[in-house]
């Protein structure tokens, strides 16, 4: 079921004197209404693999020879399935969850590319997005962001909060749940940054976005880090400025808009401002943007955003595209296509897949029902 082909795409020689190249190989060509993507080690060989939630089944493609195996069959009937995938216990195999009405969790037999088991824990309402997060030197817990009302434009009624679930030992005991308050009506994306000594995770919806990081025992809103305050943004991703200490995030606006934008601190005689938060706009022809992330795919010291929509814009193109900063400040920037036309995409995500220090691109389109990655053979 997989049709793998090789094109390079050729890119132009930018302003800061970098050749962006990424080879594109498919796949697949024939997924069937994709709903979420991820990557983790499944069957711990050391290699990425990626997992997909394709129509009603769970199915992962396996690293080098990108064979598909079906993990779980028909666990719901639900449309909107997220799934999250980390190793959370050092045994170099993911553990995978998935959720849609409920979150479940799915038990690896002894060969992995046989049907997994999986394990039923209570959510109400349906889950929206979830990642595991890592709060200790050796405890994780997997954060859900609840679906909000589509009904109403000003509240989540159906979603006042945000659950996580600690993995017990015994998975026959019950996971230890947490509750926490959600402040922004109509959150629409999680996002997990590591900051080296914490990870935080941050929500971000009609109202802009806020960070939470894990203290004490219990989840604490970072009041001080909310970002992009009054605006109403899809999905977002964190990335590095000029440092990992320095950082600027990307957004799609409105939820699943037209525009990518990004948020610089200040600067004033030469030295940043985290209270003058700038906002640029780097795209206004998306239609249905929906894929988003931010990684170094050039080496520059400073992370590029990348960036895709699934529906024609007024000049009748799709795809997914690289806005490459000309300097650390976004004061000017280079646009290129990664993938015009091949691809209506429904979902991204960024991982170096063959192991030679360059982070690559993997995402999926469910109206041209293809699964692709892009190779990074930038210089």
């Amino acid at each position: 079921m997989f049709y793998p082909s090789l094109i390079m795409l050729t890119g132009m020689v930018s302003l800061i004197g970098k050749e962006p190249r990424f080879a594109t190989e498919i796949i697949d060509d024939r997924i069937d209404g994709g709903h979420d993507l991820t990557i983790g080690d499944v069957n711990g060989d050391g290699k990425p693999d990626i997992i997909l939630a394709d129509s009603h089944r769970v199915v992962w493609y396996r690293n080098g020879d990108w064979k598909r195996f079906v993990m779980v069959d028909n666990l719901t009937n639900d449309d909107g399935v997220c799934i999250a995938a980390r190793d959370i216990d050092g045994d170099g195999k993911a553990e995978i969850a998935v959720a849609s009405d409920s979150v479940y969790y799915l038990i690896c037999p002894e060969n992995p590319t046989h049907l997994w088991t999986s394990v039923q824990l209570r959510q109400v309402p349906p889950a929206h997005r979830m990642q595991w997060v890592k709060v200790s030197d050796s405890t994780y817990q997997l954060v859900v962001l609840p679906k909000y009302s589509m009904e109403s434009d000003d509240s989540q009624t159906q979603a006042p909060t945000i659950r996580t679930y600690e993995k017990p030992t015994d998975l026959t005991l019950p996971w230890k749940q947490r509750f926490i308050g959600l402040p922004l009506p109509r959150a629409n994306d999680l996002e997990v940054y590591n900051y080296g000594h914490q990870e935080v995770f941050y929500i971000s919806g009609a109202g802009g976005m806020m960070a939470f990081f894990f203290r004490d025992g219990r989840w604490i809103r970072n009041t001080a880090d909310w970002l992009a305050r009054g605006r109403r943004l899809g999905r977002a991703r964190i990335g590095a400025l000029a440092s990992r200490n320095t950082h600027v995030f990307a957004a799609i606006e409105p939820t699943h808009g037209n525009r990518i934008t990004l948020y610089t601190p200040g600067l004033a005689d030469s030295v940043l401002v985290y209270d003058k938060i700038k906002r640029r706009v780097l795209e206004r022809k998306m239609e249905a943007g929906y894929g988003l992330g931010m990684a170094d795919f050039l080496d520059l010291g400073r992370d590029q955003v990348v960036a895709g929509w699934k529906r024609p814009n007024e000049d009748g193109l799709f795809g997914i595209k690289l806005y490459v900063p000309f300097n650390p400040y976004w004061e000017a920037i280079d646009v290129y296509w990664v993938d015009r036309g091949g691809i209506a995409c429904e979902d991204l995500d960024i991982e170096d897949m063959d192991g030679d220090g360059k982070p690559d691109i993997i995402a999926y389109g469910s109206s041209t029902h293809n699964l692709k990655i892009y190779w990074n053979r930038s210089k």
